[in-house]
């Protein structure tokens, strides 16, 4: 049993304490340094599922017997993200060196809400840095939120304060203009649901259609905008995508941006996890026009390799961003001196009071591994996927499904039943601990998911994933039984 001091949660024997944290962190260690030495998933045992269903209880319980409970019932059944043949929806891995800084903010315990205090120079560093690789001006503002889909939603209140002015924040958006906004229709659903949130309904966002490559057809959202403005709406709000959740497809940035400036209209860009790409000199290029947005959402914990969660968003207009969320009270008064001082603060560039320290494993992050390093693994998911692409053509049995932008590649096993037997295979493969892609439809057609985010993995985790489909898919195909195992 942990035993603490009289009058406080510390405990009464600090080196028992500082013991058997060593063992929590050599534990982590191992667990990261062996990845290798386990699945990437594995289905949850009922039992252990059962085990979380136990009711508040008012007994001290020891510290080991609960981290026991971690390592046995917990570490085992994560989602598998830092494992190397993970390639499902768009993880980043983390790093040893990430999980590091999210002790020391732990202890720390700062609230980076406002006030003097360094963690918020830390932050604000962190910003300088997003400016000079965006090329934005220094009267940019930046923001660690939770990830890019709150990223986007703060985006949209800034465009609307940006069109209805400040007292719209007020009053609110009866007796204004209707607002509409615009994105590819391979656009993230966050923003559909930043546009409800904001009260625009998200039928507001129009839905453009794409090219054969994926992208926003420029055409079509020329004649959108022409369109809504002849029926007496007002376009305020386009949403470029770099890097689809789909298929890793870029928006043409440079033409959203010239279209933007000769419609007055706020030019945001979904980076999530491509936005990083300009950190690698072989993708920067392919984000030309990235520098003219408005605003820019992007999360460090994807290609970046921050831990979660580690999201950002950049703003163009410092002062507009701050005018779009400061909310002055009594208990929040900025002082020249003091505690209280260092105003602005980042609680007036965003909606939270309590925030947590997401920028030091960033700042860490950056600091240890250099932008050049990680522009390299960025650049080495996206030589990879160019591997999974030439491994999938040299296959008859594989069809790829559509062009392969960045590091996302969407293939499936050829199949009378393709639909029905690319989704039992895909669940065959997350079962088998081999690797672990996910699914998309495109065009009617369900596809084999691999997102290459895992700065851990190398060609031999390819050529596992192709050997593992092609064996399961054919044991799927030709038995018909759900959900085999190699």
């Amino acid at each position: 049993m942990l035993k603490t001091s009289k009058d406080t949660l510390d405990p009464s024997d600090w080196n028992a304490l500082r013991l058997q944290g060593h063992k929590m962190l050599d534990d982590m260690l191992d667990y990261l340094e062996h990845q290798r030495d386990h699945p990437v998933w594995q289905p949850m045992p009922e039992k252990v599922r059962e085990s979380f269903l136990q009711p508040l209880d008012d007994g001290q319980h020891d510290l080991a017997t609960a981290h026991e409970l971690f390592m046995k019932n917990v570490l085992p059944y994560a989602l598998g993200n830092v494992h190397p043949g993970f390639m499902g929806w768009v993880h980043g891995g983390g790093t040893p060196v990430g999980m590091l800084a999210e002790m020391l903010a732990g202890g720390l315990n700062a609230n980076l809400g406002g006030r003097d205090q360094a963690p918020i120079e830390i932050e604000r560093q962190v910003v300088r840095w997003a400016r000079e690789l965006f090329n934005f001006p220094e009267t940019a503002s930046g923001l660690f939120v939770t990830g890019t889909s709150m990223a986007n939603l703060l985006s949209v209140l800034i465009a609307r304060t940006s069109n209805l002015g400040e007292p719209s924040r007020q009053q609110g958006l009866a007796g204004h203009k209707q607002l509409v906004a615009y994105a590819s229709a391979s656009a993230h659903i966050s923003l559909a649901q930043a546009m409800d949130i904001a009260g625009f309904g998200s039928n507001a966002l129009r839905k453009i259609p794409v090219n054969e490559h994926y992208q926003m057809d420029m055409a079509a959202l020329e004649l959108a905008i022409e369109t809504d403005k002849k029926s007496g709406l007002t376009p305020f709000f386009i949403a470029g995508t770099a890097g689809s959740a789909d298929v890793g497809a870029i928006d043409n940035l440079q033409a959203i941006a010239k279209l933007c400036s000769r419609e007055k209209l706020w030019f945001h860009v979904d980076g999530a996890y491509g936005a990083l790409g300009m950190l690698s000199p072989d993708i920067a290029p392919r984000l030309h026009g990235i520098a003219r947005a408005d605003s820019i959402a992007f999360d460090f914990h994807k290609w970046g390799q921050v831990p979660y969660d580690a999201g950002f968003l950049l703003v163009r207009d410092g002062k507009l961003h701050q005018d779009s969320f400061a909310s002055p009270a009594a208990y929040l008064k900025r002082e020249a001196r003091g505690m209280a001082a260092g105003s602005p603060w980042p609680c007036d560039f965003g909606p939270d009071l309590s925030r947590g320290f997401r920028a030091l494993k960033t700042w860490f992050t950056i600091t240890v591994y250099g932008a050049e390093k990680l522009g390299q693994v960025i650049s080495n998911t996206c030589t990879l996927a160019q591997y999974l692409k030439q491994r999938i053509e040299a296959e008859p049995q594989l069809e790829l499904l559509a062009p392969v932008a960045l590091n996302i590649v969407c293939f499936r096993y050829r199949s009378a039943d393709a639909n029905r037997i690319n989704a039992d295979l895909v669940v065959a493969l997350q079962e088998s601990g081999i690797a672990a892609p996910s699914t998309t439809t495109l065009n009617g057609q369900l596809a084999i998911r691999a997102a290459i985010v895992n700065h851990r993995t190398s060609a031999s985790d390819i050529d596992a994933l192709i050997a593992a489909t092609l064996a399961l898919g054919k044991q799927i195909a030709n038995s018909g039984i759900t959900h085999a195992s190699p």
